[in-house]
């Protein structure tokens, strides 16, 4: 809390810069399902961003129509280039676009770096609980990968849910984590379908999945939960009455737009 002697206006925080439009363009993709793409940005002028963060990507049509969509950060900066992974929703504007016709070499405008709750900062030595129900694995991921390239030791833990082994983003990258980064551990919960001979049947993250496979409160981790609102408010509900305070909780949640 800022303090102020009697009498006098309370001292000012300094103003974040606004955020301004800036033209991107696509260096490179890849594939993560069939129906998701990474798209690698070419940024000039990207000021950065913490893991978590997000940034708004607008398309302009030939007649002047314009749409804008938000997208989470999928990686830290490297220098000017950036990556964002698209799912291609039915019938949307935008990413039915950017995942099936964006070229390389094409512009788009970003602006962005957005949001300053949903982070994590590589230099926090807590234990970190990571949820994420479909591409609400995205800011996550950023996450992890800061991690990594930050050289930190603390312990996280993430469970993933997804609907079926194809959807899965990431799995090829997560299973390597968890083999090879002491510290990472990775579960996978699958709710439509599960890969052969796997143990159990599918279902949706429960109280049980998190007691087993998250950290006790007790070891008072970060807990990050993104997905849709549904997802996030149920795991939000379940951690809490597990006695993980209210206040090391922190969610994202996103919508059917396209």
């Amino acid at each position: 809390m800022s303090s102020a002697t009697p009498g006098t206006d309370p001292p000012q925080r300094p103003r974040a810069a606004p955020l301004t439009w800036r033209v991107a363009r696509l260096v490179t993709r890849r594939a993560e399902t069939p129906t998701a793409q990474t798209l690698v940005l070419s940024v000039p002028g990207w000021p950065g961003h913490r893991p978590g963060q997000h940034l708004d990507l607008r398309l302009t049509a030939a007649d002047g129509y314009q749409a804008a969509r938000s997208y989470s950060l999928a990686a830290p900066a490297d220098r000017d280039r950036i990556e964002v992974t698209v799912q291609r929703v039915p019938d949307g504007e935008v990413s039915p676009y950017l995942v099936e016709t964006y070229a390389p070499g094409d512009p788009v405008e970003v602006r962005g770096p957005v949001g300053g709750w949903f982070v994590w900062d590589p230099g926090c030595p807590e234990p970190v609980l990571l949820v994420a129900g479909g591409s609400g694995l995205v800011p996550l991921m950023a996450m992890l990968r800061a991690r990594s390239a930050a050289g930190s030791r603390a312990p996280f833990r993430l469970i993933y849910s997804v609907r079926s082994p194809a959807e899965a983003l990431y799995a090829g990258e997560l299973a390597d984590r968890a083999r090879t980064e002491p510290g990472v551990a990775v579960s996978t919960v699958y709710t439509r379908q599960v890969p052969p001979g796997w143990a159990g049947p599918p279902h949706r993250v429960g109280r049980a999945d998190l007691a087993e496979f998250g950290w006790p409160p007790q070891a008072e981790p970060r807990c990050y939960v993104c997905g849709p609102t549904g997802f996030v408010e149920s795991v939000a509900d379940l951690l809490v009455g597990l006695g993980h305070p209210a206040g090391r909780v922190r969610t994202e949640r996103f919508g059917p737009t396209g």
